[in-house]
């Protein structure tokens, strides 16, 4: 390359990265997605079917509120997802005092319209039913926690096996 290239090619790149740092912190919080994990998860046979309550802990990293549209709980019970039918949260209080094994009710439910702030950290839980014996479901290999915003934007939690 010749000398007097040299200048101009390295002054370019020194303004591309200064462009491209400018757009990345621009956009660092406008990406709408929770940080989270399951704390807990508690399982106790019901009739024919079973109940779960889940503890779990969300945190929002984004510039921006994230408002709860749906809250689904899947259990991957033999190679096949089964979602279990969430319940409302004065309907949770009434499972757990009811069933006293399932342990007690240590966090609000998260809720429809629910508001995490930005840089908010919470903690909540949710009870689901399932149709399915509670040893099926506590031989899941798999357990879903799927938080989906009012525009649409869905988080995935994982419950970590041992």
């Amino acid at each position: 390359m010749r000398r007097e290239l040299l200048l101009p090619v390295a002054i370019g790149i020194v303004v591309a990265a200064i462009v491209a740092a400018i757009v990345l912190k621009v956009n660092l919080g406008a990406h709408m997605v929770l940080d989270g994990s399951l704390k807990s998860v508690r399982a106790v046979a019901i009739e024919q079917a079973s109940a779960m309550v889940v503890d779990f802990r969300l945190s929002n990293p984004a510039g921006y509120p994230f408002v709860v549209r749906t809250v689904s709980l899947i259990a991957e019970i033999g190679g096949k997802p089964i979602e279990g039918t969430v319940v409302a949260d004065v309907d949770a209080k009434r499972l757990i005092d009811y069933y006293p094994a399932i342990g007690p009710k240590y966090n609000d439910t998260l809720r429809m319209k629910d508001r995490i702030l930005p840089g908010q950290t919470v903690d909540r839980m949710v009870a689901a039913r399932f149709e399915v014996p509670e040893a099926k479901l506590q031989a899941r290999t798999r357990l879903t926690l799927r938080i989906e915003e009012v525009d649409g934007q869905v988080t995935e939690i994982f419950e970590k096996q041992h």
